[in-house]
């Protein structure tokens, strides 16, 4: 099965970017694909065999979902896999660079939507990713 594999450099120290993709309270405010949908809840237990749950929602409350999954690695300032809860891996890669970090994400595609619309759509919520903690 072929990955699929989007990345953004991020202008902000690694320890900074960690805080920021694993903290619950900044998930809600940059996990969303387009502006008429948010993440009006998100829980983690972040540690080897805790799950996180993110709740992605349309705004006008037509739809929502709960995109969660379990964490099976975890390397402090570098790299976490995931487990999502439908099975598939997903890889989320932390690198500095002399800007800043560097933030790759690898995963398994879904068999719903095509590869272009899921890198598409992953691509949009880590540049929502990288202009909040830009602007933060």
């Amino acid at each position: 099965m072929n990955k699929i594999t989007v990345s953004s450099d991020i202008n902000a120290p690694i320890s900074k970017v960690w805080e920021y993709w694993t903290s619950p309270q900044h998930i809600q405010e940059w996990n969303f694909a387009s502006n008429d949908w948010h993440c009006p809840n998100a829980s983690n237990s972040f540690v080897v065999g805790g799950e996180f749950h993110y709740i992605m929602a349309a705004k006008d409350g037509s739809v929502n979902f709960d995109f969660w999954g379990t964490f099976v690695k975890i390397n402090q300032l570098q790299s976490i896999v995931i487990v999502l809860g439908d099975g598939r891996e997903l890889s989320v890669l932390f690198d500095e660079t002399p800007d800043g970090t560097n933030v790759t994400e690898i995963f398994e595609p879904e068999e719903v939507n095509s590869l272009e619309l899921q890198q598409m759509g992953w691509q949009t919520i880590l540049n929502n990713f990288k202009d909040y903690i830009e602007s933060n």
